[in-house]
């Protein structure tokens, strides 16, 4: 991978995320074939942050139909992000204000 924004794509936004994130855990979508290390640069270059350490989930897909064709969901792969005490991303606090 050459920069940080071909490894992390985006936050993954949902409740789960949200609750996990009073745990200093963020989320996000990032590149297949990216290994724990680089997931970690790359969100303490991006975001200034210091990070503790990363999970990774590889999502499968799921089967999906629509109307007689059936077809899958894509798989793409999640990083579950611990950060130090005391920093935070402003991408996510801004959303969990409104």
């Amino acid at each position: 991978m050459n920069s940080a924004y071909n490894v992390i794509i985006r936050p993954v936004v949902s409740e789960r995320s949200f609750d996990l994130m009073s745990q200093n855990k963020y989320t996000f979508e990032v590149a297949k074939q990216a290994p724990k290390e680089e997931i970690a640069a790359a969100v303490e270059k991006l975001f200034g942050v210091h990070v503790l350490k990363v999970n990774t989930i590889n999502v499968k897909p799921k089967t999906k139909r629509v109307r007689y064709v059936a077809g899958q969901t894509r798989s793409w792969k999640k990083a579950i992000v611990t950060v130090a005490e005391g920093d935070s991303i402003e991408l996510f606090a801004q959303q969990s204000a409104e």
